[in-house]
């Protein structure tokens, strides 16, 4: 079975923390996630209400806690964005535990990406933690986030440039103003577009 770390998870695989208590993962089908929930309940985990951590937001994962430890289990989608198949290959560092489960780290861009989908001040931590120890391809994150359009989700670039826009005037991270003019650009082109439809 293959999972893909996502967040504070992948975080701590690339080095960017050294623990997380949340350990979130993103699957390619229900079968491989069932199989893993009945894996983790014999292990004691209960399931646990999304809404608590996620609010009300769309594809929250299924989530279970045994003490201070949680496992976030998505599908495909994770929360506002669809874990693209070209996230899947930006995925290239790989953890293998027994001949059970083979875990692929996601990239730090996409880990950005998605810590955009949610309003928790700890996302924007680790995006700017992100932002301030590597060098950032911009374009990654600007393709994606168009290409997230095309994948059904319309406000992922509308989400990255606000995202963003947050994390440079508030938390004073150095994003490039040429990023968030492309973003805002685009988001109008998207609006102009929708009008004429």
């Amino acid at each position: 079975m293959t999972a893909y770390a996502i967040g504070g998870t992948a975080m701590m695989f690339l080095g960017f923390k050294d623990t997380t208590l949340d350990i979130d993962l993103v699957f390619e089908n229900e079968e491989d996630r069932d199989i893993f929930k009945e894996a983790i309940r014999s292990l004691g985990y209960q399931e646990m209400d999304g809404i608590k951590v996620y609010g009300v937001k769309r594809n929250k994962p299924e989530m279970f806690k045994l003490e201070d430890e949680r496992f976030d289990l998505f599908v495909v989608q994770v929360i506002d964005f669809i874990f693209s198949n070209n996230m899947r290959k930006r995925a290239e560092q790989i953890r293998q535990f027994e001949d059970n489960l083979i875990l692929k780290i996601a990239d730090p861009h996409d880990i950005i990406l998605m810590k955009c989908a949610t309003d928790r001040v700890k996302d924007k931590d680790d995006a700017r933690k992100i932002i301030n120890s590597i060098k950032i391809d911009w374009n990654i994150l600007i393709e994606e986030s168009k290409h997230q359009i095309k994948l059904g989700k319309d406000r992922a670039v509308f989400d990255l440039g606000c995202f963003l826009e947050e994390l440079k005037n508030k938390m004073k991270v150095d994003i490039p103003k040429e990023v968030l003019d492309r973003l805002f650009k685009m988001v109008e082109e998207q609006a102009k577009k929708k009008q004429k439809d």
